[in-house]
């Protein structure tokens, strides 16, 4: 008889800050998004605090008297973990465990945490483990004592090796070993990329859960793990797909998020190339999220640090099933009308409009839409086959004809 199984979820307060170039909307989003990476993580967030302040404290991050107030709530109510919003320095960290006495987990540290629990293949979790090391590395402290002196004695005289040099000596030896295999991966993964041939190359990319997976399940008819969580993808997955009588490959990537860390860019290099060698990007946005312009904004940050920016693209608008919007009186002269207020029809006029030809509006759970979403990815891919390979013309019609 199987035995009912509990997921028991930690306690966490979440701590964010307002600042001159982060209002109160746009920390209180943040806030949000932590709130669902905790979640993701395996965490319950029981409260939220926030502080304004112009520059964070050096030494705590936030000022003295919220310091106290989140030291009373912590004590008072259980909690296992303090998580923030923005990276701490390894300083910070150290002084806000002294004082709360309880795990102090930054914005990296935390996604660090899901990536590690996402990792399955050997692939991913050499580059999760890189990352981690290297995340590591500045904030080992001391914590052992019985190596700081050799044993006395005539001739015996000296400081010794430190527990925490014989620590940072064991990971910087780590961290060299694990560069070593990304090397042999990377190169395992160029002949990989280099054995399929000269079909294009079409790559998923966008910002963490907006359903990427879950289209390319729908349109290479494959099992694609897909979660309703953050990075559920971790590994790259390629699918050869038939459109019409066209193939091409098609790659799931792993998602983007605002703040990054810079540790998971360098070492998902190999993921990434997936993204740098395609032909042709699909840039799938939820747009049932409210800021997903900002969203948009952070994956082509992204794409521009990787040098991916200028490849064709073709904006995939997901989740239309979803999609809602604010509503104003006919007799209401006051409010004002603001995004918030836009239909889809009135967003096909703003800045969409200028690209039209390169802009979707699809529902992959629901499957509207996708004959429209089939026949402008056949053109885009046509297109850049028939200039690669001028012969290859009659092979393939045009979309209208292959109905």
């Amino acid at each position: 008889m199987l035995e009912k199984k509990t997921i028991a979820y930690e306690r966490t307060v979440l701590i964010g800050v307002i600042t001159k170039d982060q209002d109160e909307a746009k920390s209180t989003e943040y806030l949000d998004e932590l709130e669902f990476l905790t979640y993701t993580a395996g965490g319950e967030v029981v409260k939220r605090f926030t502080q304004k302040i112009d520059i964070p404290n050096p030494k705590t991050f936030i000022g003295t008297g919220k310091m106290e107030e989140v030291e009373q709530f912590v004590n008072a109510n259980e909690i296992g973990s303090v998580i923030f919003d923005d990276e701490l320095s390894p300083g910070q960290q150290r002084n806000i465990e002294r004082l709360l006495k309880c795990k102090i987990i930054d914005r990296t540290g935390l996604i660090l945490d899901i990536f590690a629990q996402r990792a399955q293949t050997s692939y991913a979790r050499t580059q999760v483990e890189l990352a981690q090391y290297q995340y590591l590395l500045p904030r080992l402290t001391g914590l052992w004592t019985h190596l700081e002196r050799q044993r006395g004695g005539i001739g015996m005289r000296g400081p010794g090796e430190t527990e925490i040099e014989t620590d940072r000596r064991i990971v910087r030896d780590k961290i060299s070993l694990l560069r070593k295999k990304m090397k042999t991966i990377d190169k395992q993964m160029a002949v990989q990329r280099g054995n399929r041939g000269a079909l294009i190359r079409v790559a998923l990319v966008g910002y963490t859960n907006v359903g990427k997976s879950t289209l390319m399940n729908v349109i290479s008819k494959s099992d694609v793990f897909a979660e309703n969580k953050l990075f559920a993808t971790l590994d790259t997955t390629v699918r050869k797909v038939v459109i019409g009588n066209l193939p091409f490959l098609l790659s799931d990537t792993v998602g983007f998020i605002r703040k990054l860390p810079t540790q998971l860019v360098d070492s998902f290099k190999s993921t990434l190339d997936e993204v740098r060698e395609a032909d042709l990007l699909l840039h799938v946005v939820d747009i049932s999220h409210p800021n997903f312009e900002d969203h948009i904004a952070s994956v082509n940050q992204i794409l521009s640090e990787i040098k991916s920016a200028d490849k064709p693209t073709v904006m995939v608008f997901n989740k239309i099933d979803a999609y809602t919007h604010e509503t104003i009186a006919s007799d209401d002269l006051i409010t004002e009308k603001t995004k918030a207020h836009y239909t889809l029809e009135d967003w096909k006029k703003t800045w969409m409009s200028s690209s039209a030809e390169k802009v979707l509006f699809i529902s992959a759970i629901n499957k509207e839409n996708l004959d429209e979403f089939k026949r402008k990815v056949y053109n885009v891919v046509r297109e850049i086959h028939v200039t690669r390979f001028p012969y290859n013309n009659f092979l393939y019609p045009d979309y209208e004809e292959l109905q």
